[in-house]
């Protein structure tokens, strides 16, 4: 079932995690934290939106990165309900898109809600404060690509975060819902 965010209060502070990674390590927020801003993306490996759109996500990473903003994708599913989103499986799929980000396992699911992530995937951008500053999309494509000449909104909103200016056009994403814990 498709979830989406319903509102986004901005200027927040990023909840600090410490997480494993599926390259072995684990991370702090600090560890993540570029030096002009820093995106957090919940994603997982089964939701038809997160796969849809994953070879941009990397793109638009790796453009990021390169750019001075510190990138980081977290799981947070529930690997009993959904073993395609187990620990072994993230590494599968970090492996598999060449994801150049740390991929961190929130199995206790306490970071999801400390962020108030509601789907896969949910983007979060924070200024060099590491304060939010933009809750929207990658882009405007869902399960298909976007159309030609479509905005990278994402790319463009931690730009203009990076020049001290506001994220345009704030799109809530859509994909599936984190799927919780039955005691959550």
């Amino acid at each position: 079932m498709a979830a989406t965010v319903a509102s986004t209060i901005l200027n927040i502070p990023a909840p600090d995690f410490r997480l494993p990674a599926t390259d072995g390590k684990t991370y702090a927020l600090a560890d993540i934290a570029g030096e002009k801003g820093t995106v957090i993306v919940f994603i997982c490996n089964h939701c038809p939106y997160v796969k849809a759109v994953i070879d941009r996500l990397v793109a638009d990473a790796r453009t990021l990165m390169t750019e001075g903003i510190g990138f980081a994708a977290i799981c947070s599913n529930d690997a009993t309900t959904h073993p395609e989103d187990s620990f072994a499986n993230m590494q599968k799929f970090a492996k598999a898109h060449e994801f150049p980000f740390p991929y961190l396992h929130d199995e206790s699911q306490k970071v999801a809600h400390a962020y108030g992530a509601v789907c896969t995937p949910d983007y979060f951008g924070y200024g060099r404060d590491l304060k939010l500053k933009y809750r929207g999309r990658l882009d405007e494509g869902r399960i298909d690509p976007p159309p030609p000449g479509a905005r990278r909104e994402l790319v463009e909103a931690m730009r203009a975060i990076t020049r001290g200016e506001a994220a345009p056009d704030q799109h809530a994403s859509i994909g599936c819902s984190i799927k919780w814990k039955a005691h959550m």
